[in-house]
């Protein structure tokens, strides 16, 4: 047994929480109950039926009728990696729009996979300036893939696509898009806006657990890949095998995550109950509230409104406080997890995420209440009351 190890008649509950960080966020119950169902084979013709309904679904909140919709099995990391290594292949020039950590991860992703990468750095905080692909794109005579990232978690910055995906068409290129975090909270319109490969996650804004990427695949795309001079380096995150698993062939490629696969039907399935505007209102509504309280408080966000995510909002943390020890009160006191920076912002920014189930204006107002009961205990004095005022008048007249 190790030094620290407990023994497993006194190990501890997995504790509750009200995850307001950048991810997991919490799971609806019906989906919890959802992955306790019996388990069933990954090729039992029952369960072909339930990956059909996945499949339609996921088509829906993508907002697609053209493109393949099914679910990678790995996080949405897993998404990232399986559209790089697929898409490209070595010696490809792709354009990737960087501007911020996540971003940063495609460059290393894409340079691995042995592709000719060009990275157009721009501030973080801010949305991508279009005029700075233009200018690239005009200096190759080909590119085979251009990359954005919709809702960059790091910086809180929503980037707008139709500019990029214009660009990237107009130079023939293939568009590729990060929805990690928008998909279920903002739109994500993939064939109004001309998106050749988009990935998400299933812990954010669907509600789910983490454990898999629900990807959509144009038939450009799905094209390319399967028309490549050589195989992608990974066999796993083979977008061409995994959709020949998804679609009619049903080619065995390997053993499916069933109980989240059943998650995942489950927290479709709520966000179209729900409706998607009435859930982007939702989004809005409450990361409305949140900015109205910390600015009550006289905290200040990273990114202006306009631009900003409703499902993270990172702020600046007030001078002479320490970073891990407010989040560290909250997690211990109020059971609140709120997230750190990363990359370039870390140790200097917090990041509260409002995302899915987590998407609660108690929530909101919980949070706030407890900032104006540590804060002022770590050397920040705030108005008591204020915030938590702030928040519930703008919840008030939505």
């Amino acid at each position: 047994m190790a030094p620290d190890a407990l023994p497993v008649s006194q190990m501890p509950a997995v504790p509750p929480r009200i995850l307001l960080g950048p991810g997991p966020s919490n799971a609806n119950p019906r989906v919890l109950q959802a992955m306790s169902s019996s388990m069933i084979g990954y090729l039992d013709p029952d369960f072909m039926l339930i990956m059909n309904e996945v499949s339609e679904l996921l088509r829906r909140v993508y907002q697609t009728d053209e493109s393949l919709t099914f679910a990678l099995s790995g996080t949405g990391s897993s998404g990232m990696e399986a559209g790089l290594s697929s898409l490209l292949e070595p010696g490809d020039t792709v354009v990737m729009c960087i501007y911020g950590f996540f971003c940063e991860r495609m460059v290393d992703m894409a340079t691995r996979v042995g592709a000719n990468v060009v990275p157009l750095r721009a501030e973080w905080g801010k949305p991508f300036p279009e005029d700075l692909l233009e200018e690239e794109l005009g200096k190759h005579a080909k590119v085979k893939l251009v990359t954005a990232i919709h809702a960059e978690t790091s910086t809180g910055v929503r980037q707008p696509l139709e500019g990029i995906s214009a660009l990237a068409k107009a130079h023939d290129a293939l568009f590729m898009v990060d929805a990690v975090t928008s998909l279920g909270g903002n739109e994500v319109a993939v064939d109004d806006w001309d998106i050749d490969y988009c990935y998400s996650a299933t812990q954010k804004c669907l509600g789910c657990p983490p454990g898999l990427s629900p990807v959509a695949v144009s038939p450009r795309a799905h094209d390319t890949v399967k028309s490549r001079d050589s195989k992608p380096v990974s066999w796993y995150l083979d977008l061409a095998l995994n959709a020949n698993y998804w679609g009619f062939d049903r080619v065995y490629h390997h053993t499916a995550p069933v109980s989240m696969i059943l998650a995942l039907r489950e927290g479709l399935r709520i966000v179209l109950e729900e409706g998607l505007e009435s859930r982007f209102e939702r989004h809005r509504r409450n990361a409305d509230a949140l900015r109205a309280g910390l600015d009550a408080l006289g905290m200040e966000a990273v990114v202006p409104r306009e631009h900003a995510l409703d499902q993270i909002t990172p702020l600046w943390i007030p001078e002479g406080v320490d970073d891990d020890t407010v989040r560290g009160m909250l997690l211990r006191e109020h059971n609140i997890e709120m997230g750190k920076g990363l990359g370039a912002l870390a140790g200097r920014v917090w990041r509260v995420g409002l995302m899915g189930e987590s998407s609660r204006a108690e929530y909101v107002l919980g949070l706030l209440s407890a900032l104006e009961d540590i804060l002022p205990r770590v050397g920040y004095e705030v108005p008591q009351g204020a915030g938590v005022g702030a928040a519930s008048k703008s919840l008030s007249t939505a």
